[in-house]
């Protein structure tokens, strides 16, 4: 049986490595070992950041009700108390788009959590 090299294959995984590397800095983007290396960290801050980035909207659109509801005269934790009372079943990043852009209808959300909460 013939004796198989590894040196192609080899070559191509390297050279992938390398590829994903471009534009990294200094030696990482040449030296296969650093490139490596730098590749798996990048990795992690990336599965972090897809995390990070769910709990950072969901951070702003809170912030964004919020500051509408006190426009209105209420807390944020009275209007999706009164708003669940209510049976109205709206995700926050609806009711932050709503606020900013339709402020009529968030004020009448406003009223109907004020009245169940009464």
């Amino acid at each position: 049986m013939a004796r198989v090299k590894g040196a192609m294959m080899t070559r191509k995984r390297r050279n992938k490595v390398l590829g994903l590397a471009k534009g990294y800095w200094g030696n990482k983007s040449r030296h296969f070992k650093m490139a490596n290396e730098q590749l798996m960290k990048s990795g992690r801050y990336a599965y972090i950041g897809r995390k990070q980035k769910k709990r950072e909207f969901r951070q702003l659109w809170i912030t964004r009700i919020s500051a509408a509801c006190k426009a209105n005269s209420m807390n944020y934790s009275t209007f999706m108390h009164g708003l669940k009372l209510a049976g109205i079943d709206m995700n926050r990043k609806m009711l932050s788009e709503m606020a900013i852009h339709d402020p009529g209808a968030f004020t009448s959300l406003c009223n109907l959590a004020k009245e169940q909460k009464a």
